[in-house]
């Protein structure tokens, strides 16, 4: 085979190696997108989801420091509570649920106290504390940077 046959097969050779391997990384990306999870909400999907939660009264505006937050719907006992850091669902027997806000993440939830701390601030902390006044809910809010 002469010179210029081999450089030929050679160019050839790099071209098909070249194609391939485009190929290869397109086939695995397109893999990816289709096997991948994606667990993440856009706020059009949060504010549809919100708005199908029944709710007997309007939300509460959020609470000052140390004081008591008002209910902002209440349900067989439970009230939910908006915070800084998030939403507490509570009873007089006890924290039921807690719902951070965007930022936040509930770092601690025991019986009748609470915590959201910042995701990227660790230091940025909102305490909650149940407190039952005549058999209804308060939360006190605790900001402690």
């Amino acid at each position: 085979m002469s010179r210029f046959g081999q450089q030929a097969v050679m160019a050839a050779g790099w071209m098909t190696a070249a194609v391939l391997a485009v190929l290869v990384g397109v086939l695995g990306i397109g893999l990816v997108g289709l096997t991948g999870r994606d667990d993440t909400m856009s706020e059009a999907d949060v504010q549809r989801a919100l708005t199908q939660v029944p709710s007997d009264s309007a939300p509460a505006p959020a609470p000052t420091t140390s004081r008591p937050s008002p209910a902002a719907s209440v349900d067989a006992g439970e009230s939910s509570f908006r915070t800084r850091g998030g939403i507490v669902v509570a009873d007089c027997d006890g924290i039921v649920s807690m719902a951070p806000a965007r930022g936040f993440a509930v770092h601690e939830q025991n019986g009748r106290e609470g915590e959201f701390r910042g995701v990227r601030d660790r230091h940025d902390r909102v305490k909650v504390q149940l407190i039952c006044d005549a058999g209804v809910p308060r939360v006190i809010e605790r900001d402690e940077d």
